[in-house]
């Protein structure tokens, strides 16, 4: 009896044992375990490595002096860090005029896609107007068709109007709804109206409320995600357009239209044979890195409110 007692102890102990252990390493869901924590981070690091790689290239070779830059031994830290190839960046791209220039220009456009795109949105989520599927077919046709298709007859329409080669040849089709991948916008606003609750409409009418008092009081305050996330969309989207706008505006001067143009503007202000001014790959990092930075100071002040606005409206982000 002893015995037994003794081997039905020893089992129950090693039973105990193998449940911690899963416990440990597979969880009680799996998705709690050591395993699937590890293969998480393996996976969140691997995608950090992917996404970043090509920053710290950037940082570290911009900071290199020509020697660092053709010696095969030096990787990663510089043996001497050339801070001249920022000053020599910063003077080309016409830093901090342009930062300024660029965000007003860009701010412009993305306040006006977002207020335009939430009337919209608003117009086909509750009103039942005829051949509102077709107009919103036809919403989504023109966002299909790639600009290069379009660009002939949008040309020809804007200089009849005047306005080819300034910067309304942009915020006239933001203001009318007409943006760069507007649709996306407006989508974005009529599927959030769309499950609005129908009763506080009804209660406002009651009260005497127009249409657009409606809007602008009751529904509007109610959809700042979705504001939240199109405007940083619409920012980020019209600050990286360089296509369009170099097409329709020319001279509009974007931090990205200066970075296209870096190589020109550096050889206008260094002109070759200049001693110690020659271009090398240095510089130019230094000038990417630069006209990047608005973006990631952006990303970084805004991060919480973007991903709770992801969060609350069910987007899955770019």
């Amino acid at each position: 009896m002893k015995d037994k007692a003794l081997l039905e102890e020893k089992r129950i102990k090693r039973q105990n044992l193998i449940n911690k252990i899963k416990r440990i390493f597979i969880g009680m869901n799996f998705n709690d375990g050591l395993i699937f924590k590890i293969f998480i981070w393996i996976l969140l690091i691997s995608f950090s490595y992917v996404y970043l790689y090509p920053l710290l290239f950037m940082a570290s070779n911009s900071i290199k002096s020509v020697s660092d830059l053709i010696d095969p031994g030096v990787k990663w830290i510089p043996t001497k860090i050339e801070v001249d190839n920022y000053v020599k960046a910063w003077k080309v791209i016409g830093m901090p005029d342009v930062v300024f220039e660029s965000t007003w220009y860009v701010l412009k456009l993305a306040i006006f896609s977002t207020i335009t795109s939430a009337l919209v949105g608003y117009g086909f989520a509750t009103f039942n107007i005829p051949f509102k599927r077709t107009l919103m077919a036809l919403m989504l046709v023109g966002f299909i068709l790639p600009p290069q298709v379009l660009m002939v007859s949008i040309v020809g329409i804007y200089r009849k109007l005047g306005i080819m080669g300034t910067e309304y040849s942009m915020l006239v089709p933001a203001i009318f709804g007409q943006g760069i991948n507007q649709s996306v916008f407006i989508l974005i606003f009529y599927q959030f109206f769309k499950t609005f609750p129908k009763v506080l409409h009804e209660s406002a009418e009651i009260d005497g409320a127009t249409p657009l008092q409606i809007f602008y009081k009751i529904t509007l305050p109610s959809a700042g995600p979705s504001m939240i996330i199109v405007f940083l969309f619409a920012f980020v989207w019209y600050w990286n357009e360089t296509f369009v706008t170099a097409l329709y505006t020319r001279s509009t001067p974007t931090i990205p239209l200066r970075i296209q143009q870096f190589k020109a503007s550096y050889e206008a202000m260094f002109p070759p044979g200049t001693p110690g001014s020659e271009l090398n790959e240095a510089i130019k990092l230094a000038g990417h890195l630069i006209g990047i930075l608005p973006l990631l100071i952006l990303y970084f002040v805004m991060q919480k409110h973007f991903t709770e606005s992801i969060d609350r409206t069910g987007i899955a982000g770019e």
